[in-house]
């Protein structure tokens, strides 16, 4: 028999997001469940910086006076590879192209408290609450060029619950840095379970990558699917297959 879900729309400041808080017994299944998990990163990688002063990506430094710009390298790189940065359409293509880096790689100068910003709260829930379809964009560290997907995100609440919008704030904090995926998925797991102490955490992470498709291997329709799973999401395979069982559900209200 299945089990009764209820259904919510996600704010808007949610990106998109999808929740499903579900109240079944997890009978529901797909495959066998051998999704597996990452272990890319180091292991206080989910820990904002503040808390892991020895990740081994670091922190992105601001620019500063004394230090040459972003901008400035770039019309040396527009010269070494033929391009005259002085003519009309590339004027202005290095300070633009600082802006984007900057922004893209924002995640290095947020603090995780700062977003999560005391939004927890006491609430007696033991169901799963999952948002799910989180898009987000991404910086490939080995070529700097784009990966973009999903992310699903599930929790297993003890006593407290997160509001729904910074989860996927969450995620982009860690999208907005040079990343691998396996990392990024990693991160944003051990990160939620810091911050809620849930009972378990699970995360999907869908993606494809641009060094695979517009250089090397060029191949156009591959995707990549990384998994974190956590306390109950590990230990317990009935809650495994639940958190599978839902996020592969595609025909649902959301669409």
């Amino acid at each position: 028999m299945k089990s009764n879900k209820a259904v919510f729309e996600v704010p808007d400041s949610a990106r998109n997001g999808q929740v499903v808080i579900d109240g079944g017994s997890g009978a529901d299944r797909i495959g066998n469940g051998n999704w597996g998990t990452t272990t890319a990163g180091p292991p206080n990688a989910g820990l904002p910086n503040s808390l892991a002063p020895n990740v081994s990506e670091g922190k992105a430094a601001p620019a500063t006076d004394e230090t040459p710009s972003i901008a400035s390298h770039m019309k040396s790189i527009l010269s070494e590879i033929g391009e005259d940065p002085t003519r009309e359409g590339l004027v202005r293509t290095p300070d633009r192209a600082e802006k984007a880096l900057r922004f893209l790689t924002s995640g290095y100068q947020i603090d995780i408290d700062s977003i999560v910003n005391g939004a927890l709260f006491t609430h007696e829930c033991d169901e799963m609450v999952i948002v799910k379809d989180i898009e987000f964009y991404s910086m490939c560290e080995h070529h700097l060029l784009p990966f973009f997907g999903k992310l699903h995100v599930a929790y297993l609440p003890d006593k407290k619950v997160i509001g729904l919008s910074k989860i996927p704030r969450i995620a982009d904090v860690f999208a907005r840095r040079l990343q691998l995926q396996e990392r990024l998925t990693r991160q944003i797991a051990e990160t939620l379970q810091r911050v809620l102490e849930p009972r378990g955490v699970g995360v999907i992470c869908e993606a494809r990558h641009f060094c695979m498709m517009m250089r090397g291997v060029e191949k156009q329709h591959s995707g990549t699917v990384t998994s974190a799973m956590l306390g109950a999401f590990r230990a317990q395979k009935e809650t495994r297959d639940e958190f599978l069982s839902l996020v592969s559900q595609r025909n649902h209200s959301f669409s």
